[in-house]
């Protein structure tokens, strides 16, 4: 949508910001909150702040820039009233034994004056490059996806003191906060799911089970594992060399369904690791029956026991990772999640949080089926589609107000100097 304006938003949009009211101290954050939301949501392809004020008729780029940086209002009491409006709805709320997924993910930036901007691995480019990192925390319970918190990480070279400087966090250091951010709230997951660089932090580990809590993390394939020699003493021996000791009859033939199914091979030994007390259980999947034929192997870590470990059980938990990657692709797709221009990081951190009320906004609406009922004409399975539907009705709304407020769209046509108009 090429134009559009807050004026003809449809009623479900305004009844949503309107759960939000009471945490915005007056008439101006309650009316930049709903342009913001509205821009998030709206068919422009930027969704920087410029690019939102000059697509909406009656919307101006201070005003937004002001209530995103300047104006005093909560974050994290946004945060917490969107993840409570999900769990007073019947259809939405937050189940039990859902496994929450951590994960890191990167937006490219240019330049060294936005916070935590630093040279380090940038996920969506797939290399290392000048950009911005966020840790988030992640819920999955089969039935929805939904973004729980976020937090920026702040790049050593971003800090004054460097990695000696009291600001700087590691990851893992995040994650741990992040997890118990959700566990003061009483939501307690069935399972953690970690990758490699959180699953081969020996003391992130440690700190999981002092929780008691369960999990499943990936581990480097250089990962030490104890054993005992035949004189009695233990040695260490690398992950990737102990498993060409295991027969080819151990591996077992296992179906990963999706939306594209695969087949892979996969082995569970429980063994002692480095740096750990007691045994824990490995899994090692692999894409081809054999060791030496295998392109593509991945070491998993749980703390989990008893029977429940089988080889289908570990991938299809651990597979339940996919959807925070869904949830990047579809964040920073179609709501701009990596497109800010503030440089602060309270205003990041703004930002990260309205995108996370847009997203949960399509997603309530998916669930609880408002937006099949009046603006499509089949089930809205996906994101994209609920969002379409949404999109459908503000063209909708758009046309209406158009055909009420022609004047008012000559004048803000004339203004931009269209002769036209």
């Amino acid at each position: 949508m090429k134009e559009t304006t807050p004026a003809a938003m449809p009623p479900c949009f305004n009844r949503w910001c309107q759960k939000f009211d009471d945490l915005l101290q007056n008439k101006s954050q309650k009316r930049e909150f709903r342009h913001y939301l509205g821009g998030l949501l709206g068919e422009s392809e930027r969704k920087n702040i410029y690019q939102m004020a000059s697509d909406s008729v009656g919307v101006t780029y201070h005003k937004l820039h002001h209530f995103l940086t300047e104006a005093t209002w909560s974050a994290q009491q946004i945060n917490e009233r969107r993840l409570k409006v999900m769990n007073k709805c019947s259809q939405t709320k937050i189940n039990r034994g859902f496994s929450l997924i951590i994960d890191d993910s990167g937006h490219r930036k240019s330049g060294n004056f936005t916070a935590g901007v630093g040279r380090q691995y940038i996920g969506e480019i797939g290399k290392t490059d000048n950009g911005n990192v966020v840790v988030t925390t992640h819920l999955y319970d089969g039935k929805k996806s939904l973004p729980l918190d976020i937090e920026l990480y702040q790049h050593g070279n971003s800090l004054p003191s460097g990695k000696k400087d009291p600001k700087f966090k590691k990851k893992p250091t995040l994650a741990l906060e992040l997890i118990d951010k959700s566990l003061n709230r009483g939501y307690r997951p069935g399972i953690v799911l970690i990758d490699s660089a959180y699953g081969n932090n020996t003391s992130c580990l440690r700190k999981l089970e002092e929780k008691n809590l369960k999990y499943i993390g990936g581990i480097a394939k250089n990962r030490n594992l104890l054993f005992k020699t035949s004189s009695g003493k233990l040695d260490t021996i690398r992950i990737d060399e102990y498993v060409q000791w295991i027969s080819d009859e151990e591996f077992q033939e296992i179906q990963i369904q999706g939306t594209k199914p695969r087949t892979v091979w996969v082995a569970i030994i429980e063994v002692e690791i480095s740096r750990l007390e007691g045994q824990r259980k490995i899994a090692i999947v692999m894409n081809a029956p054999v060791f030496e034929e295998a392109e593509d192997i991945d070491y998993l870590i749980t703390n989990v026991e008893g029977e429940i470990v089988t080889e289908q059980w570990i991938v299809d938990r651990y597979s339940e990772r996919n959807w925070v990657e869904v949830f990047y692709r579809e964040a920073k797709g179609w709501l701009g999640l990596s497109e800010y221009q503030v440089r602060e990081k309270k205003g990041l951190e703004r930002h990260f949080v309205l995108v996370f009320c847009a997203y949960t906004f399509i997603l309530w609406h998916k669930l609880t089926g408002g937006l099949r009922r009046r603006w499509a004409n089949k089930p809205l399975n996906t994101f994209p589609e609920a969002l379409e539907a949404f999109r459908t009705a503000m063209s909708y709304r758009f046309v209406e107000w158009l055909n009420q407020n022609c004047d008012v769209f000559k004048a803000y046509k004339a203004s931009l100097g269209f002769v036209w108009a």
